[in-house]
């Protein structure tokens, strides 16, 4: 597959690219990404047809959103999507330093938790400004779930449901301000329990359907019943399946280094890269719409869009199935 090609979600209309540009490292996750990086991967990306980009007012504390904003007013609006994000209000505040969060170089906007109505309001208020974007294509609540928050989850759900933030979302897509409202999340739990308590159009999963594991195989079903679309983000699974040895942003455990290393083995085996693999995997599911990539530079891009478009064997999945490296019933 080409990562131009177009694949459009019936219940919105919208068209996304088969592959995506997010925008972590573009606000300098792990370590400072320069303005023309930046500008280097956004341009590789359009060049190469990808025309959906991903972002939120927490990569960078801020940064991300502006830099995008700010690159993709080169181009005529109807041109691209772009999806951000909900659940934290950026507050001023001159105390913020390098590596709070992950980010090296965060500006001086501090990240605060509100999923109500009137914060989510805010939010997207705010970042309509940074994006210079009228009315962004698709808007994610951001980070809710048990793991992110702990014992402040039954508080920060509250809001989102009976304090009015799932409200908000549906208001600003009846209003035309968003065409497509979900959640933005690394937990598949979280997206069936939301998918059940309102009206949602795309979810963005990070790391939970990769070639790695794919425990949230169940609500993937679920959702392509549903007319649900699914934006796969975290196919390396944090850079395990790209050469790296985290996983979920830290080191990974020695039973999923050996899961991962057996793939890579089954894939030299097949003359496949394991990235190319772990990259096109995702959208063998019906209810995935694209796969949203991070890159800091236009050499990233460039690289992630050559491993999505590598053929792969007939048969492949089939036999990475058959070795017990994917779940019984996933659809390949």
């Amino acid at each position: 597959m080409h990562p131009a090609t177009p694949r459009t979600h019936a219940r919105t209309g919208l068209t996304l690219t088969a592959l995506g540009l997010g925008g972590a490292q573009m606000g300098g996750l792990y370590q400072a990404t320069r303005l023309d990086e930046a500008a280097g991967a956004v341009g590789a990306a359009w060049e190469r047809g990808i025309r959906y980009f991903d972002t939120a007012p927490f990569y960078g504390f801020t940064r991300a959103e502006r830099r995008l904003g700010t690159l993709l007013t080169e181009h005529p609006r109807e041109a691209y999507l772009v999806s951000t994000k909900v659940g934290r209000v950026m507050v001023p505040d001159p105390g913020v330093g390098p590596m709070e969060e992950g980010y090296a170089d965060p500006l001086p906007f501090r990240p605060t938790f509100d999923y109500s109505h009137d914060g989510v309001l805010r939010s997207f208020e705010a970042s309509r400004q940074r994006l210079g974007l009228v009315a962004p294509d698709i808007l994610f609540v951001h980070d809710i779930g048990r793991v992110t928050h702990g014992e402040r989850h039954a508080h920060h759900w509250e809001q989102l449901t009976t304090g009015g933030g799932f409200r908000a979302l549906t208001r600003l897509r009846e209003e035309g301000a968003v065409r497509a409202i979900g959640l933005g999340v690394n937990e598949w739990e979280i997206v069936a329990e939301a998918v059940a308590a309102a009206d949602l159009d795309i979810c963005m999963l990070a790391g939970r359907y990769t070639l790695l594991e794919q425990e949230s195989l169940g609500l993937m079903d679920d959702c392509a019943r549903r007319g649900i679309g699914i934006a796969v983000a975290g196919a390396f699974n944090s850079g395990l399946l790209a050469g790296q040895n985290t996983f979920n942003y830290a080191e990974a455990p020695p039973a999923i280094a050996a899961r991962a290393d057996a793939l890579r083995a089954a894939c030299a085996e097949e003359g496949v890269r394991l990235e190319a693999a772990a990259l096109q995997f995702p959208l063998l599911h019906p209810a995935a719409l694209t796969v949203v990539t991070g890159a800091r530079d236009a050499a990233q891009v460039a690289a992630n869009a050559a491993w999505f478009a590598t053929p792969i064997p007939d048969g492949f999945w089939t036999r990475l199935k058959a070795r017990g490296l994917l779940h019984d019933a996933v659809p390949v």
